[in-house]
C-alpha cells in the first residue's frame, strides 16, 4: 500500500492544519461545520510533508494523496499498521471506569513491558487509528479504549483495532438518548465480547457482575473456560483472582488473593469503594501477563489519578473529591454511596445534571434526589436545569456561574466536597473558589 510507505517514512499523524510538526503527514478529516481538505495546503506549509485529501480539487501538485475517504484510509492505515507489528492488544470498554481502569492496567503493566495506552479520551472512530498509529515496533502490549454512545460504535472500533483480549469494566445506564435503553447500553458494549469470541482469544470478566456473565454467555463463552478469565471481589468466589476492600477513608486499600494461598495488601491513591472492580481488573491482567505481587504493587501505587476523576485535592480551605469528567446514574449513585460512607465531618455535595438519558432523565435524577435524602444527605447544592425539575429541598442553579456568584458571596470552608456531573455542566469552574 503506497500510503502505508510514505507513512513509514513519515510516521507523525496531525488532523489539524494549525499543529503540523515538521515531515508530518495530513490527514483532512471532515466534520459537521468543517472541511480539513480546504486547510491541507496550509498544513504543508505549516510543516506536513505529504497531505492526504478526499476532493480532487485540491490535489494540486504530487505532496497530495488523493483517496476516496480520507476517514476510511486513516483507519484502514491504522489497521494494517496494527497487523504488520503484530503487538498484543487489549481492548476495553465499558459505561464506567474504562478510562481509569485502562490508566491502571498501563501503570501495571509499565513494569514489565513497554506498553502504548490511550491518551485521554481519544477512544472514538478518529482516536482509536490516531492511537495505533503511535504503535513501535518496540511496543510488546497496546491498551486501546473504546467509546460510544451510538450501537454497533463498539463493532467498528473492535475492527479497527483487532483486539486480542477484551475487557469490559460494567454496563450502566448512559448515553441513553444514543441507546435508548439499558437493553441498547449492553447490546452495544456486547460488541467487544462477539468481537474477541469470533476471533478466538480470551476475555476479562468481573465475575459478580451478572449482567457481563449473561453478555459473554449470549456471544458465545463458556464463562469456566480457559478463554474466559475471571474476577472477584467475593473472597469465596471461584475466580483465581479475589480481592477485598480493607479501607477507603479517603483512599482505596484492598487485600487481593491470587489463587489458594498467594494474598497481598494493595494501597492506592484512589477515592472510592467503586474503584475496587477496576484495580482488580489490573491486577487480573497484570498477573495474566506474568506479573508478581511486587510489579502489580508496584504499578498500583505508582498510579496518581488525573483529569477530575476521582481525585482527592486539598486546599486551604477545603477537601475535595472532584469527578467532572463525566457523570451517569449509575456513577453518581457509586460516588454518593461511598461519600455518606465515609466517615468525616463537614460533608457538601454540589452535583451536576446528567446529560443525554433522554426519556428517563426526569425520573433518573429524581431517583438521585431520593438517594440523597435517604443517606441523610442535607448540605447540597444542585447544578442544572434537570435537577431543578426535581422535587428536591436543596439549593439549586441553573448554570455553573450563579454557583460560583454564590460561593462568592457564601465561601465554603473547612467542608469535605464531593464535585460531580456531566463534563457540559462545566463544574470544574468551581473548584478555584473551594
Amino acid at each position: 500500500m503506497q500510503l502505508y510507505q510514505t507513512y513509514l517514512q513519515h510516521p507523525i499523524i496531525c488532523t489539524d492544519s494549525r499543529v503540523c510538526p515538521s515531515g508530518s503527514l495530513f490527514f483532512a478529516l471532515k466534520g459537521d461545520n468543517f472541511d480539513a481538505n480546504a486547510f491541507a495546503l496550509s498544513a504543508l506549509k505549516n510543516g506536513c510533508s505529504y497531505a492526504v485529501v478526499d476532493e480532487a480539487e485540491y490535489a494540486i501538485d504530487e505532496r497530495f494523496i488523493l483517496v476516496e475517504n480520507v476517514l476510511e484510509s486513516l483507519q484502514e492505515l491504522a489497521t494494517y499498521h496494527r497487523r504488520q507489528l503484530g503487538t498484543k492488544v487489549i481492548g476495553i470498554t465499558g459505561t464506567n471506569g474504562k478510562t481509569t481502569t485502562k490508566e491502571l492496567i498501563a501503570a501495571v503493566l509499565k513494569e514489565k513491558y513497554n506498553i502504548l495506552f490511550t491518551q485521554g479520551n481519544l477512544n472514538n472512530h478518529i482516536g482509536v487509528p490516531l492511537t495505533l498509529l503511535q504503535l513501535k515496533p518496540e511496543h510488546e502490549i497496546a491498551v486501546i479504549e473504546m467509546g460510544a454512545n451510538h450501537p454497533e460504535e463498539i463493532k467498528a472500533l473492535a475492527e479497527i483495532a483487532e483486539p486480542d483480549y477484551g475487557i469490559i469494566t460494567n454496563v450502566g445506564m448512559a448515553h441513553l438518548e444514543g441507546f435508548g435503553s439499558f437493553e441498547g447500553v449492553k447490546k452495544t458494549k456486547r460488541e467487544l465480547y462477539e468481537y474477541i469470541y469470533k476471533a478466538g482469544k480470551a476475555i476479562f470478566i468481573n465475575k459478580n457482575n451478572e449482567h457481563l456473565l449473561k453478555m459473554a454467555v449470549d456471544s458465545g463463552f463458556v464463562v469456566n473456560n480457559e478463554n474466559v478469565i475471571s474476577y472477584s471481589l467475593d473472597k469465596n468466589s471461584s475466580s483465581r483472582i479475589k480481592a477485598v476492600v480493607t479501607d477507603c477513608s479517603p483512599f482505596l486499600e484492598m487485600k487481593c488473593f491470587i489463587g489458594k494461598n498467594d494474598s497481598f495488601d494493595i494501597s492506592t491513591k484512589l477515592i472510592g469503594a467503586y474503584n475496587a472492580e477496576n484495580v482488580l481488573a489490573a491486577v487480573t491482567i497484570g498477573e495474566y501477563f506474568g506479573l508478581n505481587k511486587e510489579e502489580l504493587t508496584a504499578g498500583l501505587e505508582k498510579y496518581n489519578p488525573q483529569n477530575n476523576r476521582s481525585q482527592l485535592t486539598i486546599t486551604e480551605n477545603n477537601k475535595l473529591i472532584i469527578d467532572t469528567y463525566n457523570a451517569n446514574p449509575t456513577s453518581m449513585k457509586a460516588a454518593i454511596l461511598n461519600f455518606a460512607q465515609m466517615n468525616v465531618e463537614g460533608k457538601t455535595l454540589i452535583l451536576g445534571d446528567m446529560l443525554e438519558l433522554g426519556e428517563q432523565s426526569s425520573a433518573e435524577h429524581q431517583g438521585i434526589i431520593d438517594l440523597l435524602k435517604q443517606n441523610k444527605l442535607a448540605d447540597v447544592l444542585l447544578v442544572g436545569n434537570n435537577f431543578r425539575s426535581t422535587n428536591n429541598p436543596y439549593t439549586c442553579f441553573d448554570e455553573v456561574t450563579e454557583l460560583i456568584n454564590y460561593i462568592k458571596n457564601k465561601p465554603i470552608c473547612n467542608k469535605y466536597v464531593l464535585i460531580k456531573g456531566s463534563r457540559g455542566i462545566k463544574l470544574e469552574k468551581v473548584v478555584p473558589l473551594l
